[in-house]
């Protein structure tokens, strides 16, 4: 297309409004988040350091060196459920992700269910990664790390988060790009030179179970360690939620979520194989003697002031996540408000001057922060809540690839500019699969000396929140306030004609 960049840019908006005014919705968001600023946000939700650097320890004691495979089975995995949601959201373009996605796949209550799950979801692992930060912010300072300087670390990076996000769209999109960019950078300048001048490990190792054996087989140990790459893979789905704030979404998006499985899956598996081969001792950390192994090799490779400097990257890393996760609670809440879903919709649908849900950006961080409070006075508690984090939002995902098959069987075919064709089905059927198995192996209890309301803690603070939203959405019946469309996405066709410029924009007739 000729004429300036300018111009293009306002066709290309006025595209995309047609298309979400086509899909029952107007905006006023500002589509100002380019293809890779919108990777960037998926990216830092990811969050390869945080991902990595915060379970190391405890799955590398579990299963040994060979934890390091669990990061490409389980990419392997959450790329099926990625291509999946790529074909949602490439036909439904809407803010909020998987609440506007279940809407249109099957109908107003399960997309009520689903919006429910990941949004205390989201809540849980926000207030989980601001927690996780304390220790890391302790040895940049120098001070010994405890449970209260952990929760004021915490509230502090919630408090920062929600105040940056309520600039505005640009300054989200510049800082998740400045937290992309100080993780790679830092994943690879650290992992490098600890594989170049740090490494005590053959490569080997990655072979060595170290006889990590239950019942004479090392799958149960495998199996447990391979929460370090379930609690990885689940970026990628905030690049959905700002689809309004993304130029041409139906093509971007798709690609921006992929970009984050592989781009970000290989910065996790670059700085896990450069710190599992960095472990100077590997059996004191299998013994549980060196219970933070990444202080140590940190320590041992760059010594006090070295450690600090990697630790202030690992910081950014943390607070990029933070805003990220905080992103996308705002949006789904204030999709679920637009709607009318939820007690309150009238606030937490108002955009500020700035463009942003200020209402919906202040609940994402008042809820996180009252869960982080609750450490003062039950940290067992606080544990349990942040446990059903990763759950929630398999459970949430998993949901959207139901969707997603009902929406087949009722004859929806994916026509937006992103489709797998033939291939959908066995995708998606491939998604279900992996996604079960998934849940099935975090679930699993493996404590058996343990009481049982911590051995079945995951699946206890599921089922609590998982009832207590059926309960209100029977009761209450918020999904039948609002008037958007629901439950059509297998009404769309391909258009046999450009009649209005827009992929996936043309009703069947009747």
């Amino acid at each position: 297309m000729s004429g300036s960049p300018n111009a293009r840019a306002s066709v290309s908006d006025d595209q995309d409004a047609e298309q979400l005014r086509a899909l029952g919705y107007s905006s006023d968001f500002n589509r100002s988040m380019s293809l890779w600023e919108n990777f960037s946000l998926g990216f830092t939700y990811l969050s390869p350091v945080v991902g990595v650097y915060t379970l190391f320890g405890l799955c590398l004691a579990a299963g040994g060196p060979p934890m390091f495979w669990s990061y490409l089975l389980i990419g392997a995995g959450q790329m099926l459920v990625c291509l999946i949601f790529g074909e949602v959201v490439s036909q439904f373009p809407i803010s909020g992700g998987v609440y506007p996605w279940a809407r249109r796949l099957v109908g107003k209550r399960w997309a009520w269910m689903v919006g429910w799950v990941y949004a205390w979801a989201l809540c849980a692992t926000i207030a989980g990664v601001a927690v996780g930060a304390g220790p890391y912010l302790a040895i940049m300072l120098g001070f010994k790390p405890g449970p209260e300087s952990n929760i004021l670390i915490a509230l502090a990076i919630i408090l920062l988060s929600t105040a940056l996000n309520l600039v505005g769209t640009k300054l989200l999109a510049r800082v998740a790009m400045f937290g992309f960019l100080c993780e790679l950078v830092g994943a690879i300048l650290v992992g490098g030179y600890l594989l170049i001048f740090e490494r005590h490990q053959p490569l080997s190792v990655l072979f060595n179970t170290f006889n990590l054996e239950v019942n004479g087989s090392y799958l149960p140990a495998f199996l447990a360690a391979s929460l370090a790459g379930l609690f990885q893979y689940y970026g990628f789905e905030a690049c959905g939620d700002v689809a309004e704030e993304t130029p041409n979404p139906g093509k971007r998006i798709p690609k921006a979520m992929r970009m984050t499985i592989y781009i970000g899956g290989a910065a996790a598996m670059f700085a896990c194989l450069a710190l599992i081969l960095s472990v100077p001792d590997m059996a004191k950390v299998l013994a549980g003697e060196d219970t933070d192994p990444v202080a140590t090799i940190l320590a041992n490779a760059f010594g006090p002031v070295g450690s600090r400097l990697v630790m202030a990257v690992v910081m950014v890393s943390f607070i990029s996540c933070v805003l990220s996760l905080q992103a996308a609670a705002s949006r789904l809440l204030f999709a679920y408000a637009r709607d009318e879903m939820i007690v309150g919709s009238s606030l937490f649908k108002r955009l500020s001057a700035n463009h942003v849900p200020s209402f919906a950006l202040l609940v994402s961080g008042l809820v996180p922060a009252a869960i982080v409070c609750l450490g003062m006075f039950m940290a067992d508690a606080v544990a349990t809540i942040v446990g059903f984090a990763a759950i929630g939002i398999y459970v949430a995902f998993q949901l959207i690839v139901v969707a997603a098959l009902i929406a087949r069987a009722k004859g929806w075919r994916p026509n937006g500019q992103f489709t797998l064709g033939a291939w959908g089905l066995w995708v998606n059927l491939a998604a279900l699969v992996y996604g079960v198995c998934a849940i099935v192996n975090m679930v699993w209890p493996r404590s058996p000396d343990a009481a049982w309301y911590i051995n079945y803690s995951m699946i206890l603070t599921t089922l609590v929140v998982m009832g207590a939203g059926l309960v209100y959405m029977l009761l209450g019946k918020p999904y039948d306030k609002g008037t958007a469309p629901a439950g059509d996405a297998w009404k769309f066709s391909k258009p046999k004609a450009k009649a209005t410029g827009v992929a996936g924009a043309t009703l069947q007739q009747p």
